[in-house]
């Protein structure tokens, strides 16, 4: 006997499986044709139009400069508020000789934030150091008593914060009454109050106007390079690519020309350790692109300051010395596959936790959780649960709960979050992610805050996020050709997405799953006589969903997949949706694998014993054609018994128009495999019984079974029909033979008529494949097709 568990989780929708995001799907390409003319000259193709008219390439000027970014593209770095007085004071430094400090951060974009401010300042002869704070023992952004022991032990009078500094005003403060200036380059969301630094480069200064305010940290650190050095140090664009790709700021304007140009300039890369990172991970420089980064490089230079000290991540970059990098590089590929196994097991325990938040807004604590790894799993559990999620731990060292919070469209973390910061030990961040830290005994004022402003903010997280459509593609459309043609739209990235395309397949074949832990899904879609193949990452528990649908939609992109010298187009899903009837089979050992939910799913039985059985353990409705009002609020429902005719079943399918339905078909005897009793079988009986003037069919049975030699089941319906028909009459257990019985074929009687009916309906729903049952069920009219 299967055990029932809870099928469909309780905040999972139940009707036709919708989509994730809110697809939008733009038809009106008309004003993108006055691109057409600026295309031609550029030799592209006129499809590329609409794509760029979406991502607000609106004008013909602007089109060349999108494909062919050049260093003249790029704004002054003197237009950036402070920025005179930062060169000024770094001049009076190099000329003094004073020592200065690069204090940076531990992510990739502080990684190479730092990078190339150290390189930057050696070119020109300072006398330069640089610190990167350790994530656990510093904590994020200007450190008072890190500042102090560079000030007094190393002797340094001037800071040149990098990728950090908005927020460090009680670092920066004393720093500046003990006549060490501080210049801060950053790029993060301003305070409502600034600190009291000697120079503050920022790209949305509120006294500045730059023209161009997402640069990342590393594009404010190029900007002051630039201004120091009296020209674009081109050398650098490799770590102005990285950086700015691995902290996901927008790709337009200056940061496309900064990634695009950079990108370049990684493919043909001195660095040492690059060098060698892509000799390990087996990169090609050829085809190197933001993909490689965001998804190769950017994670293992994160990796190093999740886990530790960020420090060998700045050695990495910029080293000389082969054997160095090359320890590093091991060190940093074993920091990675740590990171890795640490995200995965405390992402499974965060979602877990999720699970049981009755909240709109996720506040998920537990001891002994990684701190460095915390970011992460906040964007898995967001991505999952669909709602802005603090994921935080207990810092025994500092007695501190710390943690870090993703958000969603429909929600500004970091003005939500400001809006109690006086609970807060530190915080800072900007509207999708934040740090930050409080006391233990603040979590329920805090909980409660968040509750509040919930309740005051009146935020709607039941709207799904947004997925722009580009266009639907016929499979046939999707070719390598195209693909290439869509390719020279990259760098993809923040605000130039690559483009998502809508597909309806006709049909779906070689479903399997795939991955270690069988995360990912691998399907075959077809439309006429053209294969697509498809790849769900993190699609894996989607198997059933898409397997049991029909009528199925995907959103997704396209890419090119080499393998064995030949090119072909694939298609990387992102959605999907079921516009039509689903059935999962649960049917024998499959039940196992099913969980059934008191909530979302009624069960549906024929007989009161079965009802008896079930009722136990969920929502069970005994079918009554009379009283069909009280299941039509369910939109799945499981058959539990096998329906004991298609008559019935027919009715069925009609009254209860749903789009799902779970496939159990219990029966108490397997009328279809045992068949029907032979005419001999009803001849044996019939002749033991005229050789008999009783029989004690209630203590003897299992004597006349053995002297028969047929089945039990076989001998107790004939015994009913039997005495159906007025061949027999049973009292008290006690079966005696009729005198001259009726004449009646066995047709007449109920019982048999009802066995015949049974081994029908099992045969289609008990034998039958899920597509010939969806097949019958779509035949009936009454559902969904």
């Amino acid at each position: 006997m299967w055990l029932f568990r809870p099928f469909f989780n309780a905040k999972r929708s139940v009707i036709l499986k919708e989509s994730r995001y809110q697809w939008q799907e733009e038809t009106d390409t008309i004003k993108s044709e006055s691109l057409f003319p600026a295309l031609k000259e550029l030799g592209l193709s006129n499809d590329l139009a609409p794509l760029l008219w979406k991502r607000g390439v609106k004008q013909v000027e602007d089109v060349a400069s999108f494909f062919y970014p050049a260093l003249e593209n790029l704004h002054d770095p003197f237009l950036l508020y402070d920025m005179e007085k930062a060169v000024e004071r770094i001049q009076t430094a190099i000329m003094n000789n004073e020592k200065i400090l690069v204090y940076g951060d531990y992510d990739a974009d502080g990684i190479t934030s730092t990078s190339l401010m150290k390189e930057s300042l050696e070119l020109v002869g300072a006398n330069v150091s640089y610190f990167i704070p350790n994530r656990f023992d510093d904590g994020y952004g200007p450190n008072k008593e890190v500042y102090k022991y560079y000030m007094k032990q190393e002797q340094v009078t001037l800071i040149i914060t990098v990728d950090n500094g908005v927020s460090g005003h009680e670092a920066i403060q004393y720093a500046q009454e003990n006549n060490v200036d501080v210049i801060v380059t950053d790029h993060h969301e301003l305070p409502e109050i600034l600190p009291n630094a000697y120079a503050i480069i920022h790209p949305r200064h509120p006294q500045g106007e730059y023209p161009f305010g997402d640069l990342a940290g590393v594009g404010v650190a190029f900007k002051l390079s630039s201004a120091l050095l009296g020209e674009i140090p081109i050398d650098a664009l490799d770590l102005v690519a990285i950086g700015t790709i691995a902290d996901l700021v927008s790709l337009t304007d200056e940061n496309r020309a900064l990634v695009k140009l950079g990108l370049d300039r990684l493919k043909e890369t001195d660095r040492i350790g690059l060098q060698i990172m892509f000799s390990e991970t087996k990169l090609k420089l050829a085809e190197l692109n933001e993909e490689t980064v965001g998804f190769t490089i950017g994670p293992r230079l994160n990796a190093i300051g999740r886990l530790g000290d960020g420090s060998p991540g700045v050695e990495l970059l910029t080293t000389f010395d082969d054997e160095a990098a090359e320890q590093i590089v091991r060190d940093v590929e074993a920091s990675n596959d740590e990171r890795k196994e640490i995200v995965q097991r405390i992402s499974g325990e965060a979602l877990l936790m999720a699970e049981q938040e009755s909240s709109d807004f996720n506040l998920i604590i537990k001891e002994g959780w990684h701190q460095g790894v915390l970011g992460i799993v906040a964007s898995k559990v967001v991505q999952k649960t669909g709602r802005p999620t603090l994921i935080m731990t207990y810092d025994e060292q500092t007695g501190l709960i710390k943690g870090s919070g993703r958000s969603t469209e429909h929600l500004d973390m970091f003005q939500f979050l400001t809006q109690m910061k006086e609970k807060f030990v530190s915080f800072g961040g900007h509207h999708m992610a934040c740090g930050l830290s409080f006391e233990k005994d603040k979590v329920e004022s805090i909980r409660e805050a968040i509750k509040t402003q919930l309740a005051a903010g009146e935020y709607d997280f039941s709207q799904k996020p947004a997925l722009a459509i580009d266009e639907n593609l016929a499979i046939d459309q999707i070719t390598v050709k195209k693909i290439e043609q869509l390719n020279q739209l990259r760098p993809f990235g923040t605000d130039n997405p690559a483009p998502y395309f809508k597909i309806d397949p006709e049909t779906m074949t070689s479903m399997k799953r795939l991955g270690v832990n069988q995360d990912h899904l691998k399907l075959l879609v077809r439309s006429g006589e053209t294969d697509l193949d498809c790849i769900g990452f993190s699609f894996g528990d989607a198997l059933e969903e898409i397997e049991s649908g029909s009528g199925l939609s995907f959103v997704g992109q396209v890419s090119i997949n080499e393998w064995n010298g030949q090119r072909k187009p694939q298609f990387q899903i992102t959605d999907y949706c079921v516009n039509g009837l689903q059935i999962f089979d649960a049917r024998g050992k499959k039940a196992q694998n099913f969980e059934l939910s008191k909530n979302d799913i009624c069960g549906l039985v024929f007989t009161q014993p079965f009802y008896d059985k079930f009722s136990k353990t969920m929502n069970v409705k005994l079918f009554d054609f009379e009283k069909l009002d009280s299941i039509d609020i369910y939109q799945t429902i499981a058959i539990l018994e096998c329906p004991p005719s298609l008559e019935v079943a027919e009715k069925m399918a009609v009254a209860y128009d749903v789009s799902r339905w779970v496939l159990l078909c219990e029966t108490d005897f397997d009328h279809y495999l045992a068949g029907i009793p032979t005419r001999d079988d009803f001849g044996k009986f019939f002749k033991l019984i005229h050789q008999q003037s009783s029989i004690d069919v209630r203590h003897k049975l299992d004597a006349i079974i053995s002297y028969l030699k047929i089945d039990k089941n076989k001998v107790i319906f004939m015994i009913k029909v039997f005495f159906e028909l007025g061949f027999v009459t049973i009292e008290d257990g006690l079966m005696k033979r009729v005198e001259n019985p009726p004449h009646r074929p066995l047709t007449e009687s109920t019982k048999y008529q009802a066995y015949l009916k049974k081994i029908e309906s099992e045969k289609l729903f008990i034998c039958s494949n899920t597509g010939e049952i969806k097949q019958w069920l779509c035949s009936i009219g009454g559902n969904k097709k």
